[in-house]
């Protein structure tokens, strides 16, 4: 057992998973049900579904490890000391889930003092769901069962497929950074939210670049992708924390991911 895996409770692994479990029902409750939409002070959509969804993870965490924290987007941070930490977006992609699209999910982090040691990518509708433990290969199950996830080889940025959620998170110089590489590479597509990750973590892509993002959008991914084989950082290659700028470079190839920061770290 590495060092890392000694930081983690094993408890956790199982408790991330009901977390999931128990946000997932909550959503596929409310999904195409008509619910009322309200704005948040940022202008983003939040419905009952995403409130209910994290009060029920809240709840089981207080239950299984009152001493750890919590820092969910619906619910503010709670224990913010503590030296476990739970980061929650009990739906990623509101957007998506009020207009009926089934490609949202919730995100489910553990820190050990501000490192992500745990993430799940949770996928409620699909049935999909992808679970990084540090010093672990990261998994998928769906109803076929549960297997290894790996990412792809690709050291070539002009044959690489560039994932992102919307061209309208790149704004000046990000803007200009972003399209110097999507210009170098394959292909660019838009939309997927945090089901892009799960994508790359499977084989599927091979970059995925965001910005203005909060923790509760990044910080789960990163133990999935490094568990799939594949690297997540910042813009200039530095390791996410809850501190992080909200840009991010997720990449299934080391030679791709540094063509990502040469060329975006300078933004």
């Amino acid at each position: 057992m590495s060092g890392t895996e000694t930081l983690l409770p094993e408890a956790s692994v199982e408790l991330a998973e009901r977390l999931a479990d128990a946000a997932g029902a909550v959503a596929r409750q409310y999904f195409r049900q008509g619910l009322a939409i309200e704005d948040k002070a940022d202008e983003s959509p939040v419905t009952r579904a995403d409130r209910e969804a994290e009060a029920a993870m809240r709840a089981l965490i207080a239950e299984a490890f009152p001493e750890h924290g919590i820092f969910g987007e619906e619910h503010g941070i709670e224990n913010p000391d503590a030296d476990y930490l739970w980061v929650l977006d009990p739906i990623d992609g509101t957007k998506r889930f009020i207009t009926g699209n089934p490609l949202f999910g919730c995100l489910i982090a553990l820190l050990h003092k501000k490192t992500p040691i745990l993430g799940v990518i949770d996928m409620p509708i699909l049935e999909e769901r992808w679970l990084g433990v540090a010093g672990r290969p990261t998994t998928f199950s769906d109803k076929n069962g549960r297997r290894e996830a790996r990412v792809r080889p690709c050291p070539d940025l002009a044959q690489a497929t560039i994932l992102s959620t919307a061209p309208e998170m790149f704004q000046g110089a990000n803007g200009t950074a972003f399209e110097a590489l999507r210009s170098a590479a394959k292909l660019t597509l838009y939309g997927g939210d945090c089901f892009n990750y799960g994508l790359l973590a499977s084989g599927f892509a091979d970059l995925v670049i965001e910005a203005d993002l909060a923790p509760y959008d990044y910080l789960a991914h990163a133990p999935v992708i490094l568990g799939a084989g594949g690297a997540m950082t910042d813009w200039q290659g530095a390791p996410l924390t809850l501190e992080s700028d909200g840009r991010v470079i997720c990449a299934g190839d080391q030679a791709c991911h540094r063509a990502a920061v040469s060329l975006l770290g300078g933004a």
